[in-house]
């Protein structure tokens, strides 16, 4: 793939047939995909040919291989031309994201209940694969009312309160979500996991502040040096997963009345304003409302335990995701158009000022929740004016090994010890998750932060190291 390098941080794929855009990278040059074992730069290329793509197809610092998409790929179709919108560009795991909490403590008070932090929070946090969850809800209508409401209802229902809403995207629920678009099957892999962790690369971890660099904005997200935190990652498990998979079908099915060739079946799509792709962007908020349910309640667990083992409390600072696809109004050519922004692998960025930010947060920006691979270090960041990319930035550090080859390259070595002897507290349900998911198998989330920053995406904050971490 030939790489023009526009400028620092940014490198350009020339438009080609039948792309209709072309190709944007932001990452310095050591953060580049390794052509030889991860073609996620042609996907980009790919993508470039989605009917209605306006600017650009766009990879994040953190791009590697994904399903159809790259991870670390953002795209957005021009509604009023026909724009598609692809599950592809959302991924499986809808709407999965990240929540952070701020403790009233620091580092050092909390040494000496550390222990008994991290064991109440093992049992307070189901995880791995299968059922288990925090919240049993009674039956289906239940169920529905979670698709619909999201964390609205789980505050409703007791899990949380009022402020939780006021920090979390889109206050909490995406609105014209259409559990009707829901397969049942959909629905009984979802029944029995709202408030779990699930597996692979989601977990619980205990933080600390360990540097701040903006203290003004720090200050207005609820951050200062040496604080305790709490950060969780996770998604909308196998409810998600398999409206992705139902809806690929369906959209493979219905492109040629449409006219639509792609170059990789996996970028299925359709018009978003067919009954496909509306049905689509139905249950996929669907499975976005669950998903932030899901993180409500385990934040909540996670707030008993805090109360209980310390005394202390934890609030908000936020919660956004980075797999979703989003009708938002963006200007492009000079005129200000509706445009299907997929976002996967990606975050939501928006600057200060931003009409869907709260009163608060309007000032500053958006809070940014970047984690890092396990042991190290995460980042809080901020949307800046002006940026490209439809206000989107990356969402990680970025896999370089996939989970086969980090076990493979763990093997004869205890994952376990490796990360305590870096005075990390670990409750792993499995070795196998932890090998998963050790830093070898990751970029330098630094130099991805870097990257995005020094692209002009987004701007630092704060910097979190981990004390504990709870894994599946």
């Amino acid at each position: 793939m030939d790489l023009v390098e526009e400028a620092p941080y940014r490198f350009r794929i020339d438009r080609h047939d039948p792309m209709r855009v072309p190709g944007v990278v932001f990452a310095s040059r050591s953060l580049l995909p390794d052509a030889a074992g991860d073609r996620s730069l042609e996907q980009v290329a790919n993508v470039a040919t989605l009917p209605g793509i306006v600017g650009a197809s766009y990879a994040m610092p953190d791009v590697h291989w994904g399903y159809g998409f790259p991870i670390g790929g953002v795209a957005a179709t021009d509604l009023a031309t026909d724009g598609v919108v692809s599950p592809g560009g959302v991924g499986f795991d809808i709407s999965c994201g990240v929540r952070l909490l701020a403790a009233d403590l620091d580092r050092a008070e909390l040494a000496g209940h550390l222990d008994a932090v991290m064991d109440g929070l093992s049992v307070a946090t189901p995880r791995g694969m299968g059922r288990g969850a925090v919240w049993q809800l009674a039956d289906r209508a239940e169920l529905d009312a979670v698709l619909r409401g999201g964390s609205r209802y789980a505050v409703e229902r007791g899990h949380g309160n009022a402020r939780d809403l006021e920090r979390c995207e889109d206050y909490g629920a995406v609105d014209d979500a259409d559990p009707a678009q829901v397969s049942e099957r959909a629905v009984q892999r979802g029944q029995q996991q709202v408030g779990s962790l699930g597996s692979g690369n989601h977990f619980l971890e205990v933080q600390a502040v360990e540097e701040v660099y903006d203290a003004q904005v720090a200050t207005a997200f609820g951050l200062r040096p040496g604080q305790v935190c709490v950060m969780i990652h996770c998604g909308s498990r196998g409810l998600g997963h398999q409206i992705c998979t139902d809806h690929v079908r369906a959209m493979e099915q219905v492109m040629p009345r449409y006219g639509i060739e792609v170059p990789d079946r996996q970028l299925a799509c359709a018009p978003v304003s067919s009954p496909e792709g509306r049905a689509y962007l139905g249950a996929m908020a669907a499975a976005a409302n669950y998903a932030r349910a899901n993180r409500q309640v385990l934040a909540e667990a996670a707030r008993r335990v805090f109360a209980t083992r310390t005394g202390r409390a934890l609030d908000l600072v936020y919660d956004v995701s980075h797999n979703l696809a989003k009708i938002e109004q963006h200007r492009v050519d000079g005129d200000t158009r509706r445009l299907c922004v997929h976002r996967k692998g990606a975050t939501r960025a928006l600057p200060p000022g931003h009409p869907d930010l709260p009163d608060d947060l309007r000032p500053v920006g958006q809070p940014v929740l970047i984690p890092g691979s396990m042991g190290t270090g995460s980042y809080v960041l901020t949307g800046v004016p002006g940026a490209p990319a439809f206000a989107s930035t990356c969402h990680g550090a970025g896999r370089v090994q996939s989970r086969r080859q980090a076990t493979k390259a763990v093997r004869g070595h205890d994952p376990r010890r490796e990360i305590e002897a870096r005075d990390i507290a670990v409750r792993g349900a499995s070795r196998r998750g932890l090998a998963e998911e050790m830093p070898a198998a990751y970029k330098d989330v630094a130099a991805v932060v870097e990257a995005a920053e020094g692209a002009g995406l987004c701007r630092r904050v704060a910097r979190l190291v981990p004390i504990g971490v709870v894994k599946g």
